[in-house]
């Protein structure tokens, strides 16, 4: 019985660990400004168009934090006013229902299994109205294939017609391919680097994959900045902003 009480606290703190490291009401001033910066920056960068803009968050490795800037991302493109969806495209470990505390499913995978497209059903968030959630639902034996089909295009299109932004989380590029996959239907990918954590040769070696693949990269994120006084350290773009690169990853 103790074993399992100390697990459910650790389990509990985990889940509170997640929930600080997300949405405005729990970060520090500097983090919240940050994301708005990143949220201008991408307004400058994506590809003028009409209808829904998709995004894709992804990482080199596992444990930069894409999953949490995927939430931050997301809600401050809600709070500014736009209808926004988040996806959580990880099908292989999943985050986002957890960090949000919602139901893991129904989710994609249910969506990409039902051929009617008035069936899909997402989360309507508590905090913002116009930002809904589509967690990653069950686990399949076959994410890259699912990610990279035509009925993940049509479901794309078929959500297309409901928001302003849909942000999708994907799994690392130099993991698995799924990120490649799912690529050729969203408009720009961010990646996210943590310092003093991403290594150089696996963060050259996920920018070549990107590049061969015709990947649109709108720029790169860094969490886990040390500079600053500040402090929270998780999220500081600030001084990183002055090596912003749109074209050049040298």
């Amino acid at each position: 019985m103790a074993t399992k009480a100390t697990k459910k606290r650790k389990n509990m703190a985990a889940a509170l660990t997640d929930s600080q490291k997300t949405l405005h009401k729990n970060l520090e001033f500097t983090a919240t400004e940050q994301y708005k910066l990143l949220r201008a920056n991408l307004t400058f960068t994506l590809p003028k168009q009409e209808g829904c803009t998709i995004i894709g968050v992804t990482s080199s490795m596992r444990g930069e934090g894409k999953s949490t800037t995927a939430v931050n991302l997301s809600y401050v493109l809600a709070e500014a006013g736009n209808k926004v969806l988040l996806i959580d495209g990880d099908l292989r470990i999943p985050s986002i229902a957890k960090k949000l505390r919602i139901e893991s499913s129904p989710g994609l995978t249910d969506c990409l299994k039902d051929s009617d497209a008035k069936q899909f059903r997402t989360f309507e968030s508590s905090h913002i109205s116009n930002w809904h959630i589509l967690p990653a639902g069950s686990l399949p034996p076959n994410p890259s294939e699912l990610l990279g089909s035509q009925r993940m295009e049509s479901v794309l299109k078929t959500l297309s017609g409901c928001y302003d932004y849909i942000v999708v989380d994907l799994p690392p590029v130099n993991l698995v391919s799924d990120a490649l996959a799912i690529s050729k239907y969203i408009h720009g990918m961010l990646l996210v680097v943590r310092e003093d954590y991403t290594e150089k040769k696996e963060l050259e070696h996920c920018i070549r994959q990107l590049e061969l693949s015709s990947v649109n990269v709108l720029g790169c994120v860094m969490n886990e900045s040390k500079n600053g006084k500040s402090s929270y350290r998780r999220y500081k773009y600030k001084r990183y902003y002055k090596y912003y690169r749109y074209s050049s990853y040298t």
